[in-house]
């Protein structure tokens, strides 16, 4: 177990940010509203940790920003939005042990196209 916790940005921080923001060009903010809109602060880790929820709930979006803020290599293209970077800049993480350089996020996505390559 690399991860020990996560701490996505709260709804105040969130506020404070696009309180400031003049440009009035953007219709999404994305991630910004997303996981706060469910109350998710914070992930704290065990050697199994398991997201549910239905479609729209943040999952994908919480685990996207997660490997986003460790560098995690990936493969599958994800939402992103202008103001992707400025979301993870307040989100924060507290680590068990080194990780690895070689992790990376594998998605539903790549096991398909992986087994695709098989079946072709």
């Amino acid at each position: 177990m690399y991860l020990s916790s996560f701490k996505f940005a709260d709804e105040l921080k969130e506020e404070l940010f696009l309180n400031d923001i003049k440009r009035t060009c953007y219709q999404s903010f994305y991630p910004f509203g997303v996981l706060s809109a469910h109350h998710l602060e914070r992930l704290d880790f065990e050697p199994v940790t398991i997201l549910y929820g239905g479609n729209g709930s943040g999952k994908s979006t919480a685990l996207n920003i997660i490997c986003e803020k460790l560098r995690l290599q990936r493969d599958t293209l994800y939402n992103r939005s202008n103001f992707y970077e400025d979301y993870l800049r307040m989100c924060d993480y507290e680590i068990e042990a080194a990780i690895p350089k070689e992790s990376r996020m594998i998605t539903s996505d790549d096991v398909f196209d992986f087994m695709l390559i098989f079946v072709a």
